[in-house]
């Protein structure tokens, strides 16, 4: 080992001490300044808290219509998850279930276009994409809406 050949360490930055009486300016009260809620150890406030006023999403009224509750929800399930059934089979509902394709039935099943169909399959559902049912009828297959 050579003198010139010695690699300077990288600085590092010493840690900020606090609450050790003089010298450091953070003595007594840690940087936290007098008593409040905000120099207790561990204090996290949410940035929406108002202090216990009450807040914002309270005191606004809560008006209009929301469809949220009545919309209907379908089952999706994809082009590309067709590719598990042979050539010429037709695929239902109960089957997709069965297999474990689909869950939960909703309020029925809906096909999308959604990855590449590679068989001949006839589908039974609910709902079909127009995009989904060309796939399908360039192939072969055929859709029908239940």
């Amino acid at each position: 080992m050579k003198l010139d050949s010695l690699i300077k360490s990288p600085e590092t930055k010493r840690r900020k001490i606090v609450g050790r009486g003089t010298g450091t300016g953070l003595g007594k009260t840690s940087g936290h300044g007098q008593k409040g809620q905000k120099s207790r150890s561990g204090v996290s406030i949410k940035p929406w808290f108002e202090g216990g006023q009450s807040p914002l999403y309270r005191r606004i009224p809560k008006r209009g219509f929301n469809n949220a509750r009545f919309e209907t929800k379908y089952a999706v399930i994809n082009l590309s998850d067709l590719n598990k059934f042979n050539d010429g089979d037709t695929v239902t509902p109960e089957l997709l279930k069965e297999l474990g394709i689909v869950k939960k039935q909703l309020a029925g099943i809906k096909v999308l276009a959604n990855g590449k169909l590679e068989k001949k399959v006839n589908v039974k559902a609910h709902r079909f994409s127009s995009r989904a049912v060309t796939k399908i009828e360039e192939l072969g297959g055929t859709t029908e809406v239940i």
